[in-house]
């Protein structure tokens, strides 16, 4: 069986994110980048199935600039067997469609039994790639998974919804993606680390997948620095204070 896991090289979420005020876009440079946590509670589940079924293979996939192999290099070392990177100034700040199709491309030169993501990412939070490349790829979605079983024959797993759980499954190839109810990922151990350095890694571009070099991109068409917060007011107990507390939230419209 053949797992590809979607990584995402995101902002530290451990540390303050800003806008670039110039380009409204979110700044990378003002953080420590690192493997977006959902995406690596998908690669642990890749990794368990792959320690019980050893003719399991489990290549990470991530689509992002030169130093996002800083990324998939991460995921070498906690075990899986090879990566995949596509990268090209092209595809720069890409929108969710752009970024949907230019992966379905990548997933279909590569091959796979089943694909692995998170839910959504931290930094845009839109949740649809996944169901974008699922539609390009005309194959099954089961999305935001608290649980998931994978066979040879097909996957099941079981989704939270507002009013109770639905068990799904589908044939394979399928695509999952998980949720935070799936275990931590695991810390690579110092064999892993070296034995990722001589892992492969492919490089794809976007002339060699056959995608259009012109990514679409949001465009912000203004934007404005959040105002620091005003100092909140100190009231001090002289026998008077709970009516101008009762006043300040009735003023207010907090009751």
């Amino acid at each position: 069986m053949k797992i590809v896991v979607l990584v995402k090289q995101v902002p530290d979420t451990a540390e303050e994110r800003k806008l670039d005020l110039a380009t409204g876009r979110l700044d990378r440079e003002a953080a420590d980048s690192v493997v977006d946590e959902i995406n690596e509670r998908a690669l642990e589940t890749a990794l368990r199935i792959k320690d019980a079924n050893k003719g399991t293979e489990v290549v990470a996939m991530t689509m992002g600039p030169d130093d996002a192999t800083q990324s998939l290099r991460k995921a070498l070392s906690m075990g899986a067997d090879s990566g995949v990177h596509i990268v090209d100034d092209s595809l720069a700040g890409a929108d969710t469609g752009r970024t949907a199709a230019t992966l379905a491309t990548a997933l279909r030169s590569t091959g796979f039994d089943v694909v692995m993501a998170g839910n959504e990412s931290t930094d845009g939070r839109a949740g649809v790639v996944p169901a974008m490349i699922a539609e390009h790829l005309q194959l099954p979605l089961l999305g935001s998974l608290i649980s998931a079983e994978i066979a040879d024959d097909g996957v099941s797993g079981v989704r939270q919804g507002e009013g109770g759980t639905l068990n799904v499954r589908a044939g394979l190839p399928a695509i999952i993606t998980v949720t935070e109810r799936f275990p931590e990922a695991r810390f690579p151990n110092f064999k892993g680390i070296l034995t990722a350095k001589r892992k492969p890694v492919t490089t794809l571009s976007a002339a060699e997948l056959g995608v259009p070099t012109g990514a679409s991109h949001t465009v912000v068409v203004s934007t404005v620095e959040r105002p620091p917060r005003a100092a909140g007011r100190k009231l001090i107990d002289d026998g008077t204070a709970a009516n101008e507390l009762a006043e300040f939230l009735v003023a207010n419209r907090l009751v």
